[in-house]
């Protein structure tokens, strides 16, 4: 399989664990740098590599008047600012072609959110970026399908790719995670990043935006390490309640360090098999 490099470490790497992880959204930049700075915190102390997440434009928003974030300018000024003051790399979501060249001078990850995935024009300006590209897996498609997602960024020359699991929707607002994708997806030959939290959203679930059942949070992400992820992506927030964007569907920060030392455990036996 093929090893992306992030930084100074490696995903897919033996023995390598790795976190995407922040609030959904930038909601001011000194709550964003207590969240990234407290989660960095405790990855250090786990031997964990991280990298920290959020977006600066949620375009997908269920209601109009939903909380979006900064924009493009003001949103990447922010993540430049966490990403010196953490000292870790950095990945956001990209929605239109004109977003990725701005994005990929900042973060160190592009990302393509799931309802984009199958967006030719901007999976090849992402490939051409120069960034790690981390996928998300439409809703709506089988994980053997992001077969043409990869082959589209080939054709873009990128091979640093990841491949993201955050459940397939049968409509109704809720998602099914089906962990059969994750060895379907990792056969591709580039590592797989299992989108914990967001797997727990109830799309418009609340009408106007969306809800979620956080309390199972824990139960997948366990049973995702157990079947072999290279990389977990969660929503972490200091006290979701608050939260501008995917608050019902968030951790809250004081249970991510338990849940860290039981993904590494599970993680650690999990590779022994996958690696060897």
């Amino acid at each position: 399989m093929n090893k992306v490099k992030v930084a100074d470490f490696y995903i897919g790497e033996p023995g390598s664990f790795t976190l995407m992880a922040g609030p959904c959204v930038l909601e001011g930049l000194e709550r964003c740098l207590y969240i990234g700075r407290t989660i960095k915190e405790i990855t250090s102390r786990l031997g964990i590599n991280y990298i920290y997440k959020s977006s600066f434009d949620k375009a997908n928003r269920s209601s109009f008047n939903g909380f979006r974030g900064p924009g493009l300018e003001k949103g990447l000024e922010q993540l430049f600012i966490i990403k010196e003051e953490l000292g870790v790399p950095v990945v956001t979501d990209v929605h239109e072609v004109n977003q990725v060249e701005p994005a990929a001078k900042v973060v160190d990850v592009l990302q393509i959110p799931a309802f984009l995935c199958r967006q030719t024009d901007l999976l090849y300006a992402a490939a051409q970026s120069g960034a790690v590209v981390n996928v998300k897996k439409g809703q709506f498609m089988a994980p053997k399908d992001m077969t043409n997602v990869v082959d589209k960024l080939h054709e873009g020359g990128c091979s640093d790719i990841l491949l993201t699991e955050r459940g397939a929707s049968f409509g109704y607002n809720n998602l099914v995670v089906d962990m059969r994708s994750f060895p379907i997806m990792r056969s591709f030959g580039y590592p797989v990043v299992f989108d914990a939290t967001h797997s727990v959203q109830l799309p418009g679930g609340a009408g106007s935006s969306s809800a979620g059942n956080r309390e199972y949070i824990e139960f997948l992400a366990r049973g995702a390490a157990g079947v072999g992820v290279d990389a977990f992506f969660m929503e972490v927030h200091d006290n979701p309640e608050e939260a501008l964007c995917d608050g019902p569907n968030s951790l809250y920060l004081d249970k991510l360090e338990e849940l860290l030392k039981d993904l590494l455990g599970i993680h650690e036996i999990a590779h022994k098999r996958l690696d060897n």
